[in-house]
């Protein structure tokens, strides 16, 4: 392992904060905690990945020699890790959704004058041996007439 604080601790420091920006995305992106787009969340998931798999390899795999430390490499997890909690705050303050009424498979939605009923209001069912009275026919209109013309 070559974390050693007290030979190298910028080293050692940069491995850490390395393994603990990618494990904080990967838990971001994989558990969902903000309610983020599903983009978001895969961004999230493939930069913790790459913070994740460079921070083992210079723990376990890297043998010396030159190395590059990109402290601004930095500034898109804290970004990421913003985006997340700006989602969740976002999402704790939305007004809840209404509950739609019960399902009633004889009632008429929207009912007459369009509210809707309070839950367990009864409706008359019609009895199905009731014969429907016929409709009475609608008087024929009547013919166009044209105007008289002015007289004059």
């Amino acid at each position: 392992m070559n974390l050693d604080f007290d030979v190298d601790p910028l080293f050692s420091w940069y491995v850490v904060l390395l393994a603990f920006s990618g494990i904080a995305l990967l838990v971001i992106g994989a558990v969902n905690v903000g309610g983020l787009k599903v983009g978001w969340r895969a961004l999230n998931v493939l930069v913790g990945l790459g913070f994740t798999g460079y921070a083992y390899y210079l723990a376990f795999v890297f043998e010396g020699g030159t190395y590059a430390i990109f402290f601004k490499a930095f500034i898109l997890p804290v970004l990421l890790i913003i985006n997340a909690v700006k989602a969740a705050v976002t999402r704790s303050q939305a007004p809840a959704a209404p509950a739609a009424p019960p399902f009633q498979p004889n009632a008429q939605y929207p009912p007459q004058g369009g509210q809707y009923p309070q839950q367990g209001a009864q409706y008359p069912q019609p009895s199905p041996y009731q014969a429907a009275a016929p409709a009475a026919p609608a008087a024929p209109a009547a013919p166009y007439q044209p105007p008289a013309p002015p007289q004059g």
